[in-house]
């Protein structure tokens, strides 16, 4: 708790009106790879709080879309759908199909993360399967220049589902952001523009 409290990211995300710490996240990954492009649609599944989606709505500043999810209660942002409900139905994702109204997405972001139980291998694998559903997602619905950036943990699954990411994006690169715990095994895998 008191790492929570003193932690620089949680003040400044206090300060500067951002509802999570992992805004700063993206931020940096945005600086560095340039993700969130006006005119774009955005989804962002595993929204809740809603900090990732505050970034992208100040990013695309009126240009562009963005379709936020999760199973959580999420209060609303200017500019961003919200979907509650699980990724993990199929009448959930066929809602968030509806929406984008058969237009292909720019951006997806994912930083979807179960309910851990603290049995370390049956929580990686509900990460990573997330992370699996993730992707596929994205081999639907991005464009050919599209990105997919996910968040997983280091772990069982992980060099499996890199290799899925090298056989559906050109690129596939590892992001560690500065706002990223040093203790976290958590990384960022980077997928842009989709093979033919």
């Amino acid at each position: 708790m008191h790492e929570h409290v003193t932690d620089v990211y949680v003040q400044r995300s206090k300060a500067e009106g951002y509802r999570s710490r992992a805004a700063y996240k993206l931020m940096e990954i945005d600086d560095r790879d340039r993700l969130i492009r006006p005119g774009d649609t955005v989804v962002d599944l595993g929204a809740a709080p809603g900090g990732w989606s505050q970034v992208v709505a100040k990013r695309l500043s009126g240009r562009g879309r963005i379709v936020a999810l999760d199973l959580l209660e999420m209060a609303p942002i200017h500019g961003v759908d919200f979907i509650q409900g699980d990724f993990r139905e199929d009448d959930v994702l066929q809602q968030l199909e509806n929406l984008l109204g058969g237009g292909k997405v720019g951006l997806v972001l994912s930083d979807m993360a179960p309910n851990m139980s603290g049995i370390p291998l049956s929580d990686q694998a509900r990460v990573m399967h997330l992370a699996e559903l993730g992707l596929e997602f994205g081999r639907n619905w991005l464009k050919p220049d599209g990105a997919f950036l996910v968040k997983v943990f280091q772990g069982h699954g992980y060099e499996e589902l890199v290799r899925s990411m090298r056989e559906t994006f050109r690129s596939v690169v590892t992001r560690k952001p500065d706002a990223s715990r040093d203790r976290s095994a958590e990384v960022y895998l980077l997928g842009k523009g989709l093979r033919e």
